[in-house]
């Protein structure tokens, strides 16, 4: 089933006889800190060996088995799977039909309104779908005012705006930087505007889409702080390089559907499987706009050599992924000052 907003707190904190949850939305933050907040309800720790399994998008054939598995401790063993996908399915419906005694948390950042996986959450009666998306307005001031109250810090009316609109795109990076103003400020201290804007970084859009978006336009700077903020917030170098591959495929489809077919690039963008996100429709023509069919195949060479350096050992694997990524958005900025 779909879980209304009004009811996420308390699920997270017990979920009941709910044997899936799928966490699915744009806020990566909010999605694992959700995940961790299910995990610790069910199993009691993040790091439990016994009770715990945390499975990559490649290792998905052994979520069944797994969730089948019996802890040799007692309790009910939590099988968590980052980067779900529709390919998740299959594996999901074989968990339901045998009545696995796990609980198994999927997390699938970016999941469109069309995906077989939430379709078939939503649909199942002891699974669970729970949007997660970035806060705004009021549910921002909320958590930005609570998060502070908590520490045992105030906050001024115009700070509480000026955060408002600089924070909220992520849930982690949110935290993070409110938890850096209440220690600024100290127990029994005073947000002001002034201390908000000089300790408070433009976080209010950075993301890891972002970062990649920002690369295939030229934009290197943005490029930057947002894959540094990607990687504090724990996203691998392996997965930014295949997310990097996998926004150039993107973008390579609808070039080849302007070359060889003749559509026009807003049909093309149009015609893209899963949508794009419709904030990211402007950044994607113009880098559509800006790589050659060439150039892309190119890109995405760089990507893979980068990503199979990342996995062999030894090798500095962070270096490589943040120099990947800035030499595509460097190649884009070259392209870009060309056309202008």
């Amino acid at each position: 089933m779909k879980l209304a907003p009004a009811r996420v707190e308390a699920f997270l904190r017990d979920p009941g006889p709910c044997r899936v949850v799928l966490l699915y939305g744009d806020d990566v933050g909010m999605i694992r800190d959700r995940a961790a907040a299910l995990v610790r309800a069910v199993a009691g720790a993040l790091d439990d060996p016994f009770l715990v399994v945390e499975l990559t998008r490649d290792e998905i054939a052994r979520l069944p088995d797994e969730a089948a598995s019996l802890p040799l401790t007692g309790g009910r063993r939590v099988v968590r799977l980052r980067e779900a996908t529709d390919a998740a399915v299959a594996q999901i419906r074989t968990v339901f039909k045998s009545n696995a005694p796990g609980f198994v948390v999927l997390e699938g950042a970016g999941l469109g309104t069309r995906s077989r996986l939430r379709t078939e959450l939503e649909a199942a009666p002891d699974g669970v779908a729970i949007g997660c998306y970035p806060e705004e307005g009021h549910a921002l001031e909320t958590t930005i005012r609570d998060t502070l109250k908590q520490a045992g810090v105030a906050i001024d009316p115009d700070a509480l705006s000026w955060l408002t609109g600089q924070l909220g795109a992520d849930r982690a990076a949110t935290r993070a930087e409110l938890e850096k103003l209440a220690l600024y400020c100290g127990p029994g201290g005073a947000l002001d505007l002034d201390a908000a804007i000089a300790c408070t970084g433009d976080l209010s859009g950075l993301s890891l889409d972002d970062a990649l978006f920002a690369a295939t336009v030229g934009d290197v700077t943005t490029t930057d702080r947002a894959l540094e903020l990607a990687i504090a917030e724990g996203a691998a170098p392996v997965q930014v390089l295949r997310a990097g591959i996998m926004h150039l495929q993107r973008l390579q489809r609808a070039r080849m559907a302007v070359d060889e077919t003749g559509v026009s690039a807003a049909e093309a963008v149009k015609a893209l499987r899963p949508p794009l996100f419709y904030r990211r429709i402007t950044a994607f023509n113009r880098a559509l706009g800006l790589w050659s069919g060439a150039a892309i195949g190119a890109a995405i060479q760089g990507l893979a050599e980068a990503e199979r350096g990342c996995k062999r050992t030894g090798w500095p694997d962070q270096t490589l992924c943040r120099n990947a990524v800035l030499v595509l958005a460097r190649r884009g900025a070259a392209m870009r000052a060309v056309r202008n």
